[in-house]
Formats: C-alpha cells, sequence, structure tokens
C-alpha cells in the first residue's frame, strides 16, 4: 500500500473510507495492516471521526486497545464534539471505556461530556 501521501486525492479518499469500515466492523487485523503501512492513526473521515471514535462507538475492544497501543489520542472529538469515550459510554460499552480511561481520555471533555453522556444514557457505574 502507498503512503497517504502518494495517492491521488481519489485513492486517498477511497482508503480512509476502508480504513474507517475496518474500524466501524472491529477488523483489527485488517486495521493494523493499513496503519503498519502507514496509514495515519488519528486519520478521520468527513464527520471528523476518528478510527479509535468508529471503533470505540461500535464497542470493538481489540481494535481500541489496538489502536491506542498505536498511539491513537483518546481525546480527538469529532465535528459534533463528540468524544470517543462519551460515544462508548452512550452504547454501555464497559471495556471500551476501561480502555479509554486507562489511556487517559479526558472525562470531561466533548459535548456532551462522558460524564453527562453517562448521566443521560445511565451508564454512570461504567465511569472510573
Amino acid at each position: 500500500m502507498a503512503l497517504m501521501s502518494e495517492l491521488t486525492p481519489e485513492q486517498a479518499e477511497r482508503g480512509v473510507e476502508i480504513a474507517m469500515d475496518l474500524a466501524r466492523e472491529g477488523r483489527t487485523g485488517d486495521l493494523v495492516e493499513f496503519l503498519d503501512h502507514g496509514f495515519p492513526i488519528d486519520q478521520a473521515d468527513g464527520g471528523a471521526n476518528t478510527l479509535l471514535m468508529l471503533a470505540a462507538y461500535h464497542g470493538h475492544t481489540d481494535t481500541v486497545a489496538a489502536l491506542l497501543d498505536r498511539g491513537a489520542d483518546p481525546d480527538v472529538r469529532n465535528a459534533r464534539d463528540q468524544a470517543p469515550v462519551a460515544g462508548a459510554l452512550c452504547q454501555g460499552e464497559a471495556e471500551v471505556v476501561r480502555l479509554l480511561a486507562a489511556a487517559g481520555a479526558d472525562l470531561d471533555a466533548g459535548t456532551p461530556t462522558a460524564r453527562a453522556a453517562a448521566e443521560m444514557f445511565g451508564t454512570t457505574h461504567l465511569l472510573p
């Protein structure tokens, strides 16, 4: 796979789409191959969702762990000012919340904050 900088705009856009789908689907091995070939760990889609945001929201613990192990920023918020940990709390993803908190995710960042999301969705028991 070519580095993102070596791709045409169309190829780069398609690469982002594929990587986002891999994160959304929890296809950790395939996503790691993208990363190992130079795909940016904190790349975002058109809605500013990162790979970590999509994996966290969809509850893919192994994918979240792999992304964090490779240096994904747990606090990158999307275009709606939502953080990955808030998304995981909305979905009741206890292990994902634990991984993000252990990686230093800011529970008071974003809109809503992780703490506010936990209150709204009845998942305060998942907060560290």
